[in-house]
């Protein structure tokens, strides 16, 4: 089970999207829905250009106070940064709207439901591209164009945000999540793992995550390699941690070895980047923001593409082509 998967399969269960809610959404007008009676929507779209849009999770929030009116709240799963995931989540809204009208499944006065969009981001750098689709639009401030922009904005969950400390006061199975995604040291992660079975043993309305979580813990030490050379991967959580203890001095040593790894290569993308910012600011002055976004988000080899680029470039247009 990829990464991705295994979030979709955490997030269908309406426990761990009520805890997420409850623990990592600051906004009070969440006391108006029932969390308790979300329902899961089928998130399968289609564009008209006939390309199918697969949503990650959307959940159907009633209110309290009953009728018919619901929000739709729209779950994403992001591992790397995106620029245009305000754009995306617009694009998501639209074909999510799109088809509650074509099925016929609007409430009763005809209007489309709100959405609630949320990112639920799990990398390593910490998120910090623009959360609202006018920051995308190049458009200077009181512009009369404004008022026919498109609005969106979503909200990012960072899980690295997120300290140990704070993580470990949350008595949630999802706090246990961030705290495995966090995790870069042996010892604990085992602790953790003991925690989250334990946490499941005392509730076991949330059995059906025992293999997902097991499924995950595989995915921390990269053992699913293994899964495809032959080797079954278990779905039982205790012996998939029986197994990582007994693993655990190797599990060290290649942690070890990839932070090492890491840091070097990362110093030497660091350095690169910061000489062809430095040799293009020199060269046409300070840089607009989406030249920094690129240059942040590129590898050697396309840092030193660039750099080469340079050479001949009559603007910036020129180098990042």
């Amino acid at each position: 089970m990829d990464h991705d998967g295994i979030y979709k399969r955490l997030f269908s269960h309406p426990g761990m999207v009520a805890q997420l809610l409850r623990e990592f959404v600051s906004e009070s007008w969440l006391d108006d829905f029932d969390l308790d009676g979300m329902e899961r929507l089928n998130a399968n779209f289609n564009a008209d250009t006939g390309e199918e849009r697969r949503g990650d999770v959307i959940w159907r929030l009633p209110l309290r106070s009953g009728g018919d009116a619901y929000l739709l709240l729209m779950i994403e799963f992001q591992s790397k940064p995106d620029r245009w995931m305000a754009l995306r989540a617009l694009t998501y809204a639209g074909l999510l709207w799109q088809q509650l009208v074509n099925g016929n499944r609007l409430p009763a006065d005809g209007r489309l439901p709100p959405i609630f969009p949320a990112v639920l981001y799990n990398g390593d750098t910490r998120w910090v591209k623009p959360l609202d689709l006018q920051e995308l639009i190049g458009l200077p401030p009181g512009s009369p164009l404004w008022q026919w922009q498109p609005k969106m904005r979503y909200n990012i969950i960072d899980e690295g945000v997120y300290s140990e400390v704070d993580l470990a006061a949350r008595d949630t199975l999802a706090a246990l999540l961030f705290r495995l995604e966090n995790c870069r040291d042996p010892d604990r992660v085992l602790a953790i793992i003991d925690n989250v079975i334990d946490w499941l043993r005392l509730h076991p309305t949330y059995g059906s995550l025992r293999p997902v979580f097991a499924a995950l813990a595989w995915r921390l030490v990269e053992l699913e390699e293994r899964s495809s050379s032959g080797v079954q991967v278990s779905e039982n959580l205790l012996e998939v941690r029986t197994m990582l203890a007994a693993r655990a001095s190797e599990w060290k040593q290649q942690w070890r070895q990839e932070g090492l790894q890491e840091g070097l290569q990362e110093g030497r993308q660091n350095g690169e980047a910061a000489l062809l910012t430095r040799q293009l600011e020199r060269q046409f002055g300070v840089l607009p923001g989406w030249a920094k976004d690129r240059i942040s988000a590129a590898d050697t080899t396309k840092l030193e593409e660039w750099g080469l680029r340079l050479l001949d470039a009559k603007n910036l247009e020129d180098v990042f082509g």
